[in-house]
């Protein structure tokens, strides 16, 4: 029986990726597509980011794929109104999501495409692990008239959890992000991984990292580090960071786990970008290594994720470029580049 993938198309620019990717998707396999209204389309339509039956056909999926959520029309400071970005946290909440991966690895091709000098990027090769369920956006929050607060909570488990992701991933080192010189969650955070690394991993290195270092060090001395593991805010925000090592935002796919035999959820690291939904001129290639990484960690088929890995990186050396890479290809002459290449 053909695998079940449930898309999500979302908002933006989003629909147009996906078909991208199904187009490839197509060409390395035979899947059985369940397409859903998600994200802003889905607060149009029915009121809500993220209805019930959007939800268990997720739950009953054997991956999830998503393009992008959000944009303009639904930006609100009314806590009461419905966002999209609310669909993909209670999404990832409800099918217990908690290990974000987010690679980086810089391509040879664009090496003069990144702001940061050839010297500086050349060779890296670096995995982002944020914990994705737990911290200031899933704690308590609330406001008044004078003030607003949002609680960061973290147990041992979540971060011995997200710990053993980090460490089996870890070629050499995993680089542990906190703020544990200021605050408590963080301490706890340092405590944790350090005794998980102790009893299970001895033989990989660790070391610590205040995250205003971690930030510095990522545009600095990026091939210093092997496997980044942080807590959800750290690990957004760094992540996007690292994002700019390869040149554009528009080549960062993610993944994101729970536990074994459940569904996981496959999507580009980039937003909607409303500004260019319908033009075009959309860079896909993020979202076909997106796809990549739901075939070999969703799907358990690393052959044809690594072809379709290989066929975004001949395309790039053979001269493809995007509006955001500084060329003028669309999105379907990304696609059909990528394609030749398979």
């Amino acid at each position: 029986m053909a695998p079940r993938i449930v898309t999500l198309p979302g908002d933006g620019i989003g629909p147009e990726i996906m078909t991208s990717a199904l187009a490839v998707l197509d060409k390395v396999g035979s899947f059985a597509f369940d397409e859903r209204v998600f994200g802003g389309a889905a607060i149009d339509a029915h009121g809500t980011a993220l209805t019930d039956d959007v939800l268990e056909a997720c739950r009953s999926a054997d991956a999830v794929l998503l393009a992008a959520v959000g944009g303009p029309k639904w930006d609100t400071t009314d806590p009461d109104a419905p966002r999209p970005e609310q669909g993909l946290l209670g999404l990832r909440k409800s099918l217990g999501l908690y290990a974000n991966l987010r690679p980086v690895r810089p391509i040879p091709a664009l090496y003069d495409a990144s702001p940061l000098r050839r010297e500086v990027i050349e060779g890296t090769s670096l995995l982002v692990v944020r914990e994705l369920t737990g911290g200031l956006y899933f704690g308590a929050r609330g406001r008044d008239a004078d003030s607003a607060f949002d609680t960061c909570v973290y147990s041992v488990g979540e971060v011995e959890r997200i710990a053993r992701v980090a460490f089996d991933a870890a070629e050499a080192r995993v680089t542990s992000v906190d703020k544990a010189n200021v605050i408590e969650t963080s301490r706890l955070w340092r405590e944790v991984v350090t005794n998980v690394h102790s009893s299970e991993y001895p033989n990989i290195r660790l070391e610590h990292m205040l995250v205003d270092n971690a930030a510095m060090q990522l545009v600095a001395n990026p091939r210093h580090f092997d496997v980044i593991v942080a807590e959800n805010m750290f690990g957004d925000i760094l992540s996007d960071e690292a994002a700019m090592l390869t040149g554009s935002i528009g080549l960062l796919p993610s993944a994101s786990l729970g536990a074994a035999g459940d569904p996981g959820l496959f999507e580009p690291v980039h937003g909607s970008a409303p500004d260019i939904a319908g033009t075009g001129a959309a860079n896909p290639l993020a979202m076909l290594l997106s796809a990549a990484m739901m075939l070999r960690h969703g799907l358990s088929l690393p052959d044809e994720a690594a072809a379709v890995e290989s066929a975004v990186d001949r395309a790039l050396e053979s001269g493809l470029r995007t509006a955001d890479l500084g060329g003028s290809a669309t999105t379907a002459e990304a696609t059909r580049a990528v394609l030749a290449n398979l």
